[in-house]
């Protein structure tokens, strides 16, 4: 931004030491119009032993440049004030307002923008205040039917194939440990049927943990998360370091949203990531929430992966029906950030 005003700052100038020199010249050609010879009799004088073509060379230079500054720094400042608020408007802040001086047409376009932004916000708001009343608001047969079946997939996988993996793990184990005076060949393939059957058991586990319930069922969003992480550390051996806000006067609808999108990364993180850590914070700013979720995984390329990802594209989604924004930072063998921000557009009234 500083390098495209300061371009923008020398063309005035440049423009100023043309207007100076054409003024200049002018006036030079008037004064010395009846001389016998011409605008050459300025060769022949001197000011303080200097040249009067020096002086007047010089004096081109300052008032070029002066004229071209004394012109190019108001503007310069004014549209350094619009660019940035068009940067806020660009990241999602649509309450900012931008304030310049002036009467001319930056100022009524400046006033055409925050027009635009105030009428974005507007629709924002409507669009938070629909999302949150849609949420109290679905088909109650149909919910209910999807979080049953999640419910029986859940209790098939722990009272079926959880206790045959670890009955194979047990069998294994004790086939092992009589095979040791055998041949060695039985142990070592008894070794990796006991080391598939721990990995099929850990997979399990991460299945049953994304089958679980996604509603909060009049918890909390920070009780949510923090049964959710407890399960995490519990089931699958991850360090979770979490920071969630206690009083964020979020609605509902917003709330069952960013816990089935946390939902959604710690599944992409179990199942792709390798990760032994994830931080997730939560807090309430000035003008927006704003949740992260940072793991220290294997990480990936941003350029590499596919527009139609299931998992980045539900949790997109999510941001869009409650008017936030999702950014995705990651590097190979740096992990992965993702970053949530949802705006204050209209806030549910928690006391009504």
């Amino acid at each position: 931004m500083k390098k495209q005003f300061s371009s923008f700052l020398w063309q005035f100038v440049g423009h100023g030491l043309v207007h100076s020199l054409l003024v200049t010249i002018l006036v030079i050609l008037l004064v010395t119009n009846n001389e016998n010879r011409g605008f050459l009799v300025i060769f022949d004088h001197q000011l303080l032993g200097i040249p009067i073509l020096g002086w007047l060379a010089l004096l081109i230079i300052a008032s070029g440049f002066l004229s071209g500054f004394l012109q190019a720094d108001p503007l310069k400042r004014r549209m350094e004030t619009v660019l940035h608020g068009a940067t806020l408007y660009d990241r999602g802040t649509f309450s900012h307002r931008i304030r310049i001086e002036g009467e001319d047409e930056l100022t009524e376009l400046v006033t055409k923008m925050n027009s635009m932004a105030e009428h974005v916000e507007e629709q924002v708001a409507s669009l938070q205040r629909l999302s949150a009343r849609n949420a109290t608001m679905q088909d109650t047969v149909k919910r209910a039917a999807i979080t049953e079946e999640r419910h029986r997939l859940a209790r098939e996988l722990h009272d079926a194939v959880s206790q045959q993996l670890f009955a194979i793990s047990m069998m294994t184990a004790a086939v092992k440990e009589g095979a040791e005076s055998n041949k060695e060949m039985n142990l070592t393939q008894l070794q990796s049927v006991e080391k598939m059957a721990n990995l099929a058991q850990s997979e399990m586990r991460s299945l049953l943990l994304h089958l679980r319930p996604t509603q909060l069922k009049g918890r909390s969003l920070q009780e949510g998360l923090n049964q959710l992480f407890h399960e995490m550390k519990e089931k699958q051996g991850i360090q979770i370091v979490h920071d969630i806000e206690a009083d964020l006067n979020m609605p509902q609808g917003f709330e069952d949203q960013l816990f089935r999108m946390v939902q959604e990364a710690f599944s992409n993180i179990l199942r792709h990531a390798e990760a032994s850590k994830i931080e997730c914070r939560l807090k309430a700013g000035k003008t927006e929430w704003k949740l992260s979720v940072i793991d220290n995984g294997k990480g990936f390329d941003p350029t590499s992966i596919n527009q139609g990802s299931y998992g980045l594209q539900t949790m997109k989604e999510r941001m869009n029906e409650i008017g936030g924004i999702l950014q995705v930072k990651s590097a190979i063998g740096k992990g992965t950030q993702i970053e949530a921000k949802v705006p204050f557009a209209w806030r549910e009234e928690i006391n009504d």
